[in-house]
């Protein structure tokens, strides 16, 4: 074999070689899937809209789970000792982002501030009080999120109940003391509860046997309505409490139109959805770039007023026509 057949056999053996590998190298090239690392502290059977906004939100900026993000869910369900395990495995996962929501910001607040990744939150308190960002315009280091106020929304709700049952002067609030929030609601609610010249009794529950318990309360107690605070696992008890409020004859005031549809008196809140949805927008703007100091925190400004009428004539009440006039939907 000639010396010019040898050298034009190993060129194009190295040739082949080199066309080879550029496949594989191209491969290694290209950017890994981007993971998001959502932490609630409820079920998913309790939230179930609240994940589909959120990744409606995230579609908004480009981002299709599965296709170019992929989203790691973990649920606490209701069992808030679990989060931080939850949370500190996702960490070791090292996600690009971490959303907290459905109850877990608070409990989560202390571990949030210490990581460097982009903490995303949904809360129904205010982050300033709670001490979660230093501003809303301008949260600082690496959290930002949505509010939904639920909690200050509170006196609200019991200046709505009075309005509805102007006689009654002994009420009562049902709150989960799993809750961080729990403590800051009845402070609130107290508050507010002597400004009217009510009696509030703070009733705790935090299984499906305490709010049997509860009723059971209210009626030894002559309670003539009830508030229902802000809390994940009393939300996914909702047809159950508008149930046993029905057949108490016990009219109460709840935070989401969900307990409204499922046969409550009166609901009174924002959206339960939006703030998902935000965190969605907020999620995927953090992925393409943006840091979250530079993230104003959101607020949900659609507060929305839903009356159950068929209820309303279950339990022998008449609505005033302030409040008909003033509801954003009127179930008949």
């Amino acid at each position: 074999m000639s010396l010019d057949r040898l050298r034009r056999r190993d060129f194009i053996t190295l040739l082949g070689g080199a066309a080879a590998a550029w496949p594989l190298a191209a491969g290694a090239q290209q950017p890994a899937m981007p993971v998001i690392g959502f932490v609630s502290a409820s079920p998913p059977s309790a939230t179930s809209e609240g994940p589909t906004a959120f990744r409606r939100g995230l579609g908004e900026t480009g981002y299709v789970d599965g296709r170019n993000v992929t989203i790691e869910y973990r649920w606490a369900d209701e069992v808030y000792g679990r989060l931080p395990a939850l949370f500190d495995d996702l960490v070791r996962r090292r996600v690009s982002v971490l959303v907290l929501t459905g109850g877990a910001m608070t409990p989560l607040s202390d571990k949030a501030a210490k990581v460097t990744i982009p903490v995303v939150f949904t809360v129904g308190q205010d982050p300033v009080a709670a001490g979660f960002v230093a501003s809303l315009n301008r949260p600082g280091g690496n959290i930002t999120g949505a509010t939904f106020f639920a909690s200050e929304l509170g006196p609200k709700r019991l200046e709505l109940l009075h309005q509805l049952l102007p006689k009654a002067t002994a009420m009562a609030v049902l709150l989960n003391p799993a809750n961080s929030n729990a403590e800051p609601q009845a402070k609130l609610l107290q508050e507010a509860a002597r400004a009217l010249g009510l009696e509030l009794h703070v009733l705790q529950t935090r299984t499906d046997e305490d709010i049997d318990a509860a009723f059971a309360t209210m009626a030894e107690q002559r309670v003539e309505a009830l508030l229902i605070g802000s809390d994940n696992f009393i939300f996914s008890r909702n047809a159950q409490i508008a149930a046993l409020a029905l057949r108490h004859t016990l009219p109460a005031m709840y935070q989401w139109r969900e307990f409204a549809v499922a046969g409550g008196l009166i609901s009174y809140g924002s959206s339960q959805t939006e703030p998902y949805r935000q965190a969605g927008i907020y999620a995927g703007r953090i992925l393409k770039g943006q840091k979250p100091a530079d993230l104003p925190v959101v607020q949900s400004t659609r507060i929305e007023m839903v009356i159950n009428l068929r209820t309303a004539r279950a339990l022998g009440i008449t609505v005033p026509s302030g409040l008909l006039v003033s509801a954003d939907e009127v179930i008949e």
